[in-house]
């Protein structure tokens, strides 16, 4: 067992330990829940590469940040106090009350109470079998929602933390800026090590309606896709789908919504990818 909780040759091996390694860029951007960041903090304290990776990816997020930071508003504050006053207060929980049961009472009118309880016992019954049939399909919905919405925010958090590695990565090579329509700017940073790449665009426009940014990986004359550009803006840092491979360039389209298997109009861009 190491200092760090680790057990002997974690470090070296495979199984839990050696995964540590790979939270780095988790950690950096405070990804991580409590129980796996507590895990890490005793393995980085006893672990220098992962301390000077973490330092690393904490530089080029906090580079990335300042990039896409926009002004808040003026009129934001405004706003939001307006929208407050027109907002309904939700009454307060009871436990093992169901929520319609809980609006129904708060509704309910003088006497209320003496007519549910002169229903028949059967159609009573059959009230209450509805009630909880509701209540358990819209906490059943709920629950899938919630679980959805996790994995969607695992798989960004996945992302986030590659992407960061690929900028800091210590053979990174970044391509000249080339133009795009509109005023617009784009780049690629690659790590031939990672098998990764990344793209950058500054001052990209929404693409027309219906239509979406696709960006690809020119495998000599074939072009293989490498995601879509969901949201542009004035600085965009996107993570490349797929490993680089032998590409030698990548090229920017604008495609239907969903993305195409293959581009149906002229590259906007054509990139030639730096070699190691």
């Amino acid at each position: 067992m190491t200092d760090d909780g680790v057990p002997d040759g974690a470090m070296t091996g495979g199984g839990a330990g050696a995964e540590l390694h790979t939270l780095t860029g988790a950690y950096a951007v405070h990804a991580l829940p409590a129980a796996e960041r507590e895990t890490f903090e005793r393995h980085l304290a006893a672990c220098p590469s992962c301390e000077q990776e973490v330092a690393e990816l904490r530089a080029t997020a906090g580079r990335l940040g300042l990039a896409v930071s926009e002004a808040t508003s003026p009129q934001m504050r405004e706003r939001v106090l307006r929208q407050i006053a027109g907002v309904r207060q939700e009454p307060p929980r009871v436990t093992g009350e169901p929520a319609p049961v809980r609006e129904a009472r708060g509704r309910r009118r003088p006497g209320g109470s003496r007519r549910l309880r002169s229903l028949p016992r059967f159609a009573l019954a059959a009230c209450l079998a509805a009630v909880t049939a509701v209540s358990g399909g819209a906490a059943v919905w709920q629950y899938g929602e919630a679980q959805e919405a996790r994995e969607q925010a695992q798989q960004s958090r996945q992302r986030e933390a590659e992407l960061a590695r690929v900028l800091a990565a210590p053979d990174a090579r970044t391509t000249g800026r080339s133009e795009l329509p509109g005023g617009a700017s784009g780049s690629v940073v690659v790590s031939r090590d990672r098998d990764r790449a990344a793209f950058l665009a500054s001052g990209l426009a929404e693409p027309p309606a219906g239509k979406v940014y696709q960006l690809w990986f020119a495998d000599g004359q074939k072009m293989r896709s490498a995601g879509l550009v969901d949201s542009p803006g004035d600085s965009k840092a996107v993570l490349m789908e797929g490993r680089v491979g032998g590409a030698s360039a990548m090229g920017v389209t604008v495609e239907p919504a969903g993305g195409s298997p293959q581009p149906t109009t002229e590259p906007l861009a054509l990139m030639k990818l730096p070699r190691a």
